[in-house]
């Protein structure tokens, strides 16, 4: 498209235009409020995410049969050490008693194990049983460091393909989206939420498949060891549950009161720093600080009761695990006193214990994360499944002859269903016409030559441009024969050079410098020190305003369009730079249909074609002189401007 707006900084906000629909709510900035939010439909949404990582499912298998032999490994570590104690304990008891000493003389908690009077402890296979535990403990290490290297690449390919849907539909959304949606609440979604959802993935499901494979292994070992045990053990579980769910209740509505308060306080400090001259100018200093302490002092108290509450968790789970402790501890002395269990049973069983509650403390640490991860993986997809523009037509229908030829006939469009802004509009530009487009604000100047670019469709009537419609016409191809100047100066991160030849990259240095010097570029670009290597920052505020507009000129100067629109062009410039550039101008506009929107109507008085509007319709229309000797809308407008001066 052969326009001046850059993608940097502002590539997803729409042209100007008359009060276009403005559509859900305000968000402060840095994307605050966004943890702690619930998902509304946390199952459905919950699963398409999970759905999103299919094409890596062989992947996915390897992540969970190594997960499953590493939690295997790990889980039969403490019964093969607990073998290691018994040999130990045996050893110690069996050197207290002569040899020959029979087997019923021997204490109850030994008899019928391997303790031979006389003999001490056999480190031999002491130490053979550890370096089975080493070796199984260290096999179990590194498939989990396996699983967890395979795992981040399926979650940030997952991700990356997250990014790349989101990118190329944003390229498919029509213009209205963009309209209904503020700025940052879209930025959030493509930036901030796909990030919590990369974090979200990345943190819980390492953590919540490898917890539970934890408790399933675990709970089997320890039944093993001692069903009697292991119901002890369970009993824990709903009382762990109880406690954790009423204190995540509490903390939920604390951190979501944390996010807002965050957002709330950044919005402040934007809104003092972006009108840092003003609150200057006005000595508001105090105002401002006054409002920053009270905006500060709530997060703090509503931070503080967030890591408060939520910080009950572990001390409370851990209470919970010592007291299920002590009741093991002295079930299972009794149960190795009267010989039911050997001490290395009631060690290894003791093992199992601590790593059956801590999966469960991870999982429900891990909870309002999930949430807030799903929620997030919500707003992408309500962003995947917006409306997207009609499809482009056949590339056959561009013509191949720029006469620049443009007929709007019975064109009616509305932004709102119940409020009609254009209704059965027809005109014609003729080739090489220059056509100026004047009117109150609101009246519908820029929507015109929106609907020519086809940022929105037609709710009836047709645009043709050299006799075809422009909907029969490719959407680039359309644009591409286009320029368009905006009031607002769009430049991007890049030297002067690259600004200039970004609607046509493969211009040559020749064509590049023709294009400043016409436009007056050059005058101003020899006073920098790095003259057209000049960087311009991401606010362009190493330029004045005026240096800005003429670069955007210069762009559409280069591009050598069949239709030129400029919207209030020359605004940001200097009477006598205004001078030069309408003279520029004139030039850049022979042989090709210009639309000019304008509010200095000095600017305009040389128009083929003046076009007066009003409440979307064409009132009046025809030449300056005209138009003044007419006495109408035209000239109430141009007296409203130069009158005062006249007196």
């Amino acid at each position: 498209m052969t326009t001046t707006p850059a993608p940097k900084k502002q590539e997803f906000e729409a042209t100007e235009r008359i009060e276009a629909p403005q559509g859900g709510p305000g968000r402060g900035p840095m994307g605050g409020g966004m943890v702690g939010q619930k998902a509304m439909t946390f199952v459905p949404s919950g699963k398409r995410l999970v759905a999103r990582m299919r094409p890596e499912r062989v992947r996915a298998v390897a992540v969970v049969v190594l997960g499953v032999v590493s939690v295997a490994l790990m889980s039969v570590g403490p019964r093969i050490l607990g073998h290691a104690t018994d040999l130990v304990f045996d050893g110690f008891i069996g050197r207290k008693f002569p040899p020959g000493t029979p087997d019923s003389a021997l204490p109850a908690a030994v008899q019928g194990r391997d303790v031979v009077p006389g003999v001490g402890v056999d480190f031999g296979a002491v130490g053979h049983v550890l370096l089975i535990v080493l070796a199984i403990y260290a096999a179990a290490s590194l498939l989990a460091w396996l699983q967890g290297f395979i795992l981040n690449t399926v979650v940030q390919n997952t991700v990356r393909r997250m990014r790349d849907d989101v990118e190329e539909k944003i390229n498919r959304l029509p213009l209205g989206y963009f309209d209904r949606s503020p700025r940052g609440e879209l930025l959030s979604r493509v930036t901030n939420d796909i990030d919590n959802v990369s974090q979200t993935l990345q943190q819980t499901m390492s953590q919540l498949l490898t917890s539970l494979m934890t408790v399933i292994a675990v709970l089997a070992m320890m039944f093993w060891i001692s069903p009697l045990l292991a119901l002890v053990a369970l009993g824990s579980v709903p009382i762990s549950l109880l406690v954790t769910s009423q204190i995540m209740k509490r903390s939920q509505g604390q951190f979501v009161a944390q996010w807002r308060r965050t957002g709330k306080l950044n919005a402040q400090i934007e809104e003092a720093y972006s009108g840092h001259a003003l609150v200057k100018v006005f000595g508001r200093q105090a105002e401002v600080e006054r409002a920053f302490a009270e905006e500060n002092d709530e997060l703090y108290e509503v931070s503080f009761g967030a890591q408060f509450v939520s910080g009950l968790i572990m001390p409370a789970m851990m209470f919970l695990g010592n007291l299920n402790y002590v009741v093991i501890a002295v079930i299972g002395a009794l149960r190795v006193a009267n010989g039911a269990l050997s001490l290395g049973d009631v060690q290894a069983f003791i093992q199992y214990t601590r790593q059956f509650t801590q999966p469960l403390t991870t999982v429900a640490s891990m909870t309002n994360l999930l949430q807030s991860g799903v929620a997030s993986a919500e707003r992408v997809f309500e962003l995947l499944d917006a409306d997207e523009e009609p499809e482009d037509a056949d590339e056959t229908a561009t013509p191949a002859v720029r006469r620049g030829e443009v007929a709007f006939e019975h064109v009616s469009f509305r932004y709102d269903a119940d409020r009609p802004l254009i209704t059965d509009l027809s005109l014609v530009a003729r080739p090489g016409q220059t056509v100026a487009i004047v009117g109150p604000t609101g009246a519908g100047k820029t929507t015109l030559v929106n609907l020519v670019m086809r940022f929105y469709e037609l709710d009836d009537g047709r645009i043709t441009i050299d006799g075809v419609d422009i909907t029969a016409m490719p959407r680039a191809a359309l644009r591409g024969q286009i320029g368009m100047v905006l009031q607002d100066t769009w430049l991007f991160e890049g030297t002067i050079r690259d600004n200039i030849a970004y609607g046509r990259p493969d211009a040559t240095e020749e064509q590049v410098l023709e294009a400043a010097r016409a436009t007056f570029v050059d005058r101003f670009v020899h006073s920098l020190p790095e003259g057209y290597d000049t960087v311009i920052d991401e606010e362009g505020s190493n330029l004045s305003a005026g240096e800005r507009q003429l670069v955007t000129i210069a762009r559409a100067f280069l591009t050598d369009p069949a239709l030129l629109i400029l919207d209030e062009a020359t605004s940001s410039v200097d009477t006598r730079t205004e001078l030069l550039l309408q003279k520029a101008m004139a030039a850049l506009r022979t042989d090709r249909t210009s639309f000019v929107i304008a509010h200095r109507l000095s600017t305009i008085r040389d128009a083929d074609l003046i076009l007066v509007m009003e409440d979307g319709a064409i009132v009046e229309q025809g030449t300056h002189d005209g138009l003044l000797a007419s006495g109408g809308a035209y000239a109430r407008l141009y007296n409203a401007q130069f009158a005062a001066a006249i007196e």
